[in-house]
Formats: C-alpha cells, structure tokens, sequence
C-alpha cells in the first residue's frame, strides 16, 4: 500500500490481534511455508476481514459525525430562516 492514510494504518494494527490468534491456533513455530494451501487462505481471510471490518466501523462512524454536522447546520439555517420570516411580518 503506497502512503496509507492515518486510517488504513489503524486498519492494519487492527489485523495484528485475529492474526496473532490464527497463527497460534495452527502453530508459531511453524514456518509460512509450511502452511497448507486452505491455512493460508484462511490466514488471508483472517487479515482481510479484519482490515474490512475496521475500515466499515470507520467509515461508519466518520459518516455520522458528517450527518451530525450537517443536520445542526440545516437547524440553525431553519431557525435563522423561520427567525428572519417573523421578523419580516
């Protein structure tokens, strides 16, 4: 990955815990190359759903902060417009 943003980082790290725990289940000290074919595919599912997952969280929870911020700006705008429409009468 070519200069990852500050949330693909926290991305990675998240994989470091469900890889560690994977890795243990089939043996450490085994080496990558001793894996089967259906152990590194898992491992690889493992990682990539983990990533996925923290990045869905993310996205999840920077797009409520945006609707947040944008739901008090369309009630101040209401107000400052239900305000401006009174004192016109």
């Amino acid at each position: 990955m070519t200069d990852p943003s500050e949330m693909e980082i926290a991305a990675m790290r998240s994989v470091l815990a469900p890889l560690g725990e994977y890795v243990g289940a089939i043996g450490m000290q085994r080496g990558l190359a001793d894996y089967s074919r259906e152990q590194i595919l898992m491992l690889i599912e493992v990682v990539v759903t983990a990533y996925q997952n923290h990045m869905l969280i993310e996205h999840e929870r920077e797009a409520a902060k945006d609707r947040a911020y944008f739901e008090a700006l369309f009630a101040r705008q209401e107000q400052e417009r239900t305000a401006a429409l009174g004192s016109a009468r």
